[in-house]
């Protein structure tokens, strides 16, 4: 990775975008909640499984074409299920959220996953003062094994966030989340972040670092609930500060 001197420039309005990924049976399950209760200011972008996911993204159904019967599938459902090593399950919210990064035109990008409930509105000015950093790639949440990305931010404007995107997507088209440890997504994320932390790349976490949620805990906390795990079942955290 090419080392870059960054010449950032303050910008006075932001175009922020919201980017979130499900199917329809996960929508009709738990992701009509998002839909229904979304009440940010921010253009919305969703990519649908069972739309026309695999017609903008063909990588997405390579990958999960060569590697389906790698592990069995885990659910939310499920007590005790192994998601750690399920890279299928959520390989689709990566190609998601890497092609937005590679195509959306705007300064800021939330990726957010669709088991959020939305109660307070949020602006511009919010962001800028509790997510978005000029001089910082992206913004998540951190905790001690792996981050909880529920919420991931990317500063559209840093010079390293499309090659970030790149990156990432090669751990998929390339099978190498499968040398790493676990596969999920989180841990994925935490992988390539790293990689550009350790070259000089500055990012900004708005987690606690501890265990358990995260979310519920930090500044997002009285602004949504993050109905991870089986918490969507009922449709509300038990952490939540809502």
């Amino acid at each position: 990775m090419t080392q870059i001197s960054l010449h950032l420039v303050k910008l006075p309005c932001m175009k922020i975008k919201t980017i979130t990924s499900y199917n329809n049976k996960l929508h009709k399950a738990y992701a009509y909640r998002f839909k229904e209760t979304y009440n940010w200011p921010f253009e919305l972008k969703v990519y649908n499984e069972d739309v026309d996911m695999y017609d903008k993204i063909p990588q997405c159904k390579k990958f999960v074409e060569r590697n389906k019967n790698r592990h069995k599938y885990t659910s939310y459902e499920e007590k005790n299920n192994d998601y750690r090593k399920d890279g299928v399950r959520f390989c689709y919210k990566v190609y998601a959220y890497t092609h937005a990064l590679m195509t959306e035109e705007a300064d800021g990008l939330i990726c957010i996953d669709a088991d959020s409930v939305f109660y307070k509105k949020i602006d511009v000015d919010w962001i800028k003062k509790h997510i978005h950093r000029d001089d910082c790639m992206m913004t998540y949440l951190g905790r001690p094994n792996y981050s909880e990305c529920g919420f991931l931010y990317f500063n559209l404007n840093h010079p390293n966030t499309k090659e970030y995107a790149v990156e990432m997507q090669h751990m998929y088209n390339l099978d190498l989340i499968y040398k790493e440890e676990e596969q999920h997504d989180s841990y994925i994320w935490d992988v390539v972040r790293k990689r550009f932390e350790d070259r000089g790349v500055k990012n900004h976490n708005i987690g606690d670092n501890d265990t358990g949620h995260v979310q519920a805990r930090s500044v997002l906390g009285p602004i949504y609930d993050h109905t991870k795990g089986n918490r969507k079942l009922k449709g509300k955290s038990p952490e939540a500060r809502i």
